[in-house]
């Protein structure tokens, strides 16, 4: 079993759901950032993968996986920076408090993440995004960007991921902790 105790120090033993014997399984620890800006909107991807046509299009966390050795704050400053440009500091950042387990279908391969979830709040209102620091596929996956009011995204029912945020923020945002074992995205 993964071990991710080891790798960050403040993520609890991960949950080894059965999963589909579909593809090569990728086991990772990640993280992914509830991004709000000082008028309470919300940052989401508008995200594809361009080799699973039949997922179509979802609105997505910015995050990505922990590099070894990396913390999951370490990782959210890393990634934040890297997919958008923005900048954050350590007191921008909540504690990791919304815990999932997911699977899904990536570039051909099924993707099983470990998943903290942290609130980034920032100083500014919808800043412009940066993206010349993307990695690997991150520009073909990610084609745009959108600051969504929360509001909003608690009523909508567009697709996302998570695939419960509308659900689960709420709760998230208020300070409680929120627990959520598993989810086969895809």
């Amino acid at each position: 079993m993964f071990d991710i105790m080891a790798q960050t120090g403040d993520v609890p033993e991960p949950l080894r759901p059965d999963l589909p014997d579909d593809l090569t399984v990728v086991e990772r620890t990640a993280v992914r950032l509830v991004v709000l800006d000082t008028g309470n909107n919300l940052l989401l991807f508008d995200t594809r993968d361009p080799t699973e046509p039949g997922l179509g299009t979802w609105w997505e966390l910015p995050g990505g996986g922990l590099e070894p050795g990396e913390g999951v704050k370490e990782a959210a400053v890393r990634e934040l920076f890297e997919e958008t440009g923005l900048v954050v500091g350590p007191d921008q950042l909540g504690a990791p408090s919304w815990r999932r387990v997911a699977s899904f279908r990536y570039r051909g391969e099924r993707r099983l993440q470990h998943e903290s979830v942290l609130v980034v709040r920032l100083d500014a209102p919808a800043p412009a995004l940066d993206t010349s620091n993307r990695t690997g596929f991150e520009a073909e996956d990610y084609p745009g960007a959108r600051w969504w009011p929360v509001a909003d995204v608690v009523a909508s029912s567009e697709r996302f991921y998570p695939g419960r945020l509308p659900e689960l923020l709420p709760a998230l945002l208020a300070g409680e902790p929120v627990e959520e074992p598993f989810e086969l995205w895809s």
